[in-house]
């Protein structure tokens, strides 16, 4: 296990003494299992203990590291025959979303996701995952094909926002990701978005609307980002832990808001410490919900969806006085 945040030090601490004590095993030949086998389950116990209490911004932390699985690896490891689809048909090909049909499990499904790169040469080649408007128009051209051809759709999200630049304002990203927000409530077909990293702003939003929104356990999820909040209230980004807390960004408190379906468990410490699992895992979450949501008729499937969304933020204040058949009239 890789040591990379403050928060895990304890656990480097432990890792170091089992090393010492197999380094003593090998050159005296001794028994020192008893002894590794306490060390071992401290390590255990201790992991356990920091990640069943992480603060938001240690979650915001682990959604960012640079060794988690990325949208092609999802693609490419749970799913055959990807065809990835290029182009708006406007202004060019956006390398920060990608997308195409694949076959998983049998049935073709078209994948949908913002792609950061797994190196420092592929973040910059990706725009570190921020979309410029002709990779939201992108991604809505391939979400009405899979509409025409009625095959499901499936998105993952991993961005720190739309690319803020003026270049993109000027070629419309807000608009962009309106009319993908209004596309997407409506399609057809079966929509399942899932938050693999980063979920920022419209730029997530953007390819985020779906019969269900999923978060993996330690990702985050927010209008806004821990920096750019602090920066906006205390013109300084030294207030981001303190930013990430109120923002209620974390998957747990997503979903006791009700503003995702579920949460999907990653492997002890992250999805980065064991890919394999994590990409299982949610692969299976898919197959259920497709075939649930195939089930249904279009009306019904449609309409769960639009009711779903416009009853997020709606208060209902069960102490105010019912008005009376007179007040009515």
């Amino acid at each position: 296990m890789k040591i990379t945040f403050d928060f895990e030090k304890p656990l480097g601490e432990l890792q170091q003494q089992i090393e010492k004590v197999e380094q003593v095993a090998e050159k005296t030949k001794a028994d020192m299992t008893p002894a590794l086998t306490e060390l071992h389950e401290k390590l255990q116990a201790k992991q356990e203990e920091i990640y069943s209490n992480l603060n938001g911004w240690q979650n915001v932390q682990i959604s960012r590291h640079p060794e988690r699985p990325y949208t092609l690896q999802y693609i490419e490891s749970m799913s055959t025959d990807f065809i990835e689809m290029h182009g708006d048909r406007n202004i060019g090909d956006d390398k920060a979303i990608v997308g195409g049909f694949a076959s998983l499990d049998g049935q073709t499904v078209m994948f949908i996701g913002h792609q950061k790169g797994i190196n420092t040469k592929m973040r910059q080649y990706r725009n570190f995952g921020m979309a410029n408007p002709e990779g939201y128009r992108k991604a809505l051209r391939l979400m009405k094909m899979a509409e025409k051809f009625n095959k499901p759709i499936i998105t993952f999200i991993d961005t720190p926002g739309a690319f803020p630049g003026l270049e993109a304002e000027e070629r419309g990203q807000g608009e962009a990701i309106a009319r993908n927000l209004m596309e997407m409530a409506v399609l057809k077909v079966p929509v399942i978005c899932v938050i693999i990293g980063e979920g920022a702003s419209g730029g997530a939003l953007g390819i985020g609307i779906g019969d269900r929104v999923y978060m993996l356990e330690h990702t985050w999820y927010s209008v806004i980002s821990p920096e750019s909040c602090s920066s906006i209230l205390w013109r300084t980004w030294d207030n981001k832990e303190k930013a990430a807390e109120v923002l209620k960004l974390t998957s747990t408190e997503m979903y006791k808001n009700k503003l995702i379906d579920g949460i999907i468990k990653e492997p002890l410490g992250g999805a980065h410490q064991d890919p394999d699992t994590m990409i299982t895992t949610l692969k299976q979450v898919l197959l259920d919900d497709l075939e649930k949501l195939k089930a249904k008729n279009v009306d019904e499937l449609v309409s769960e969806r639009i009711n779903k969304f416009c009853s997020m933020g709606v208060v209902i204040d069960e102490d105010e006085p019912k008005p009376t058949s007179e007040e009515k009239s």
